[in-house]
Parts: C-alpha cells; sequence; structure tokens
C-alpha cells in the first residue's frame, strides 16, 4: 500500500503544471497531514470550523488552508483571521458576513462563488440563473473585504463520466461567460474549483484550475 506522500506524488504528476491540487484533509488526523506536509504538500482542504480550527493551531503556519465545506454564517469570524480560500459561498447573505468579518479583522478574504451543478438536490450552491441576478444586481461590488476569486461545483456522485463531464463543462461555460461580464479587468478571478478523487481526471480536461482531492490521498476517512 503506497504511504500519503506516493499518493501526493502519483497526483501530483498527473496534473497539468497549472493545476493545483488541495489536499481534502477533513476527518483525517493531523499526523495524516503532517506526513503530506513532508512530501511537500501545502494546500488542504476541510469542511468542519471546529476541526479546522483544531488543526490549524498546532500545524505549521505556512499552510494553505481552504475551506470546502457549508459554511455557517455565524461561524465566518472564526476563520476569517487566517483562510486562504472560502470555496463555498452559496448566498449573497453568506457573502456579506465574509466581507463583514473581512473588515473586522482587517484583511481580504478569497473566495468562490458555489455553483449547483449536480443533480442531487442536496448540493448546495446558486443556481446558474440565481447567479447572474446576484451579480446584475450589483450589490457585491460594494464590498471591500472579499475578493470573487472565481467558482465551484460539484458534479453528480455517479458512475456516468458523461454526465460528470457535462456538467463540469457547463460550469465552465458559465465562469467564461460571468468572468467577460462581472471580472474581465479582474486577474484574481482565474479559479474553477471541481474534481474530485472520484472524477478529478474529468474535471481537469473540462477546465479545472484547483482539484480537490482527499480519499485518492488519505485512504477512507479514520474517524
Amino acid at each position: 500500500m503506497n504511504t500519503i506522500g506516493e499518493n501526493i506524488a502519483e497526483v501530483v504528476e498527473s496534473l497539468p503544471e497549472n493545476i493545483r491540487l488541495v489536499a481534502v484533509s477533513k476527518f483525517h488526523p493531523v499526523s495524516a497531514i503532517e506526513e503530506a506536509y513532508q512530501s511537500g504538500q501545502r494546500i488542504f482542504g476541510e469542511s468542519k470550523v471546529q476541526e479546522l480550527l483544531q488543526k490549524q493551531t498546532v500545524l505549521p503556519t505556512d499552510i494553505e488552508w481552504h475551506f470546502i465545506g457549508h459554511l455557517q454564517r455565524n461561524k465566518v469570524k472564526m476563520i476569517v483571521p487566517f483562510i486562504s480560500l472560502i470555496h463555498s459561498v452559496d448566498s449573497p447573505q453568506l457573502l456579506a458576513e465574509i466581507d463583514k468579518c473581512g473588515k473586522a479583522a482587517d484583511r481580504i478574504v478569497n473566495c468562490l462563488l458555489e455553483i449547483h451543478i449536480a443533480s442531487e438536490e442536496s448540493k448546495y450552491g446558486f443556481t446558474y440563473d440565481r447567479c447572474i441576478s446576484f451579480l446584475e444586481e450589483g450589490s457585491w461590488k460594494d464590498f471591500t473585504h472579499v475578493r470573487i476569486c472565481g467558482v465551484m461545483g460539484m458534479a453528480t456522485f455517479t458512475d456516468n463520466l458523461e454526465q460528470v463531464a457535462k456538467e463540469f463543462a457547463g460550469l465552465k461555460q458559465f465562469y467564461d461567460k460571468i468572468k467577460n461580464r462581472y471580472f474581465g479587468d479582474k486577474d484574481y478571478f482565474k479559479e474553477i474549483s471541481m474534481g474530485m478523487s472520484q472524477d478529478y481526471h474529468v474535471a481537469v480536461k473540462e477546465g479545472s484550475t484547483l482539484v480537490r482531492v482527499g480519499s485518492r490521498i488519505f485512504g477512507e476517512r479514520k474517524y
């Protein structure tokens, strides 16, 4: 069985140079993250605020923490002081809260708009139409402490890779559309976070810039 370091090396070697790996460390112990860190990995993804806080305080300070789970507004202030990227902004209200907490912490927080691209109703995110309405309405332009850097989406959990590819392609087309319409002069609007352990190869072909890989690196969750 491969070590965590060997698993990371395999994934990284399979990615084009311009695509970054988010090692999804949620539900895995600090020791597993340390092993990944020793192999050179610096970007880690967590989905529970309390778990992230526990890990962040004991691990190296040069780790780039990404929040990839559903984020409750009352917990935003806990992660804003150190988070590198929030992938899962799924409502105007959440973005406003991040801006408010960013102002209090005196830092600009990088965010992605989560778009609902899957057939499963259980997943979070803006619909395409709702996201356009939000961007068109324009209140986000007044925010001074958030930076919208791109989009994130999770494909349907299915073995039908044609469906997955279609969903990822739709997200890429949507990214291009809003990039041209709303963020054409913003160099930082450049991220498409899509692809996980079971489908990241498909996501790469469809234009992903960030892949979120967990079980392929760490194995099944330990607790």
